[in-house]
């Protein structure tokens, strides 16, 4: 993992404080049901769910992902929508900052591939439907991470718990001065978040 990406998770271990106490006791609750998962010897599946899978729930994922690896925990994430777009460009930008290595592609819904370690097959960003043949089909924890996608999807037959983790969409600053900052803003609290929920994930 690049040395830019592992400055920004050494700064989530430091916004902890800053999570809400009703916060802390939803990510606990799912970091619960992800220990239980795993001290069975069962898989983990993550599938980060967002309207148009463009911002929220890429974010989402790629935090999970790289978490995930930070912490040595066998979890496997996903993310797709209830409609199709693409992984907007402000978002990208956004985690590029926070130091992920995003490769450039290209098309109306780019296919991006997303690099932790040099030799580990990257990982492939790019908007989809959230039961897209790509993306588990059972078995697996559907996170809803905006308001608009927990209401508008009120039953997902094929996942096993189903958590509603919203944030706030970053595009409500899109074309304002304010743009950069908020997305970066938003980036770190996904990230501090998730930096808390798999930090009390117990193999």
């Amino acid at each position: 993992m690049n040395q830019n990406l592992q400055k920004t998770i050494a700064k989530l271990a430091t916004m902890q404080a800053e999570i809400p106490e009703e916060r802390k006791a939803l990510l606990a609750e799912i970091a619960a049901f992800i220990s239980q998962k795993l001290q069975k010897g069962e898989s983990v599946k993550m599938n980060f769910i967002c309207t148009e899978n463009s911002r929220r729930s890429h974010i989402s994922q790629l935090w999970a992902a790289a978490l995930a690896h930070h912490f040595g925990l066998p979890i496997t994430t996903f993310s797709g929508g209830t409609k199709v777009s693409a992984f907007n460009s402000k978002a990208i930008a956004a985690m590029q900052r926070a130091g992920f290595a995003i490769l450039p592609a290209s098309g109306e819904n780019p296919k991006y591939r997303v690099v932790f370690e040099p030799n580990d097959e990257p990982l492939l960003s790019y908007s989809k439907l959230y039961d897209a043949p790509e993306n588990p089909q059972d078995s697996f924890i559907a996170i809803m991470v905006c308001g608009s996608a927990d209401a508008n999807c009120p039953f997902i037959p094929t996942a096993e718990r189903r958590f509603a983790v919203t944030f706030t969409d970053p595009k409500v600053a899109d074309n304002t001065p304010q743009e950069a900052a908020t997305y970066d803003e938003r980036v770190l609290q996904i990230g501090s978040e998730f930096y808390y929920l798999f930090d009390r994930v117990k193999i």
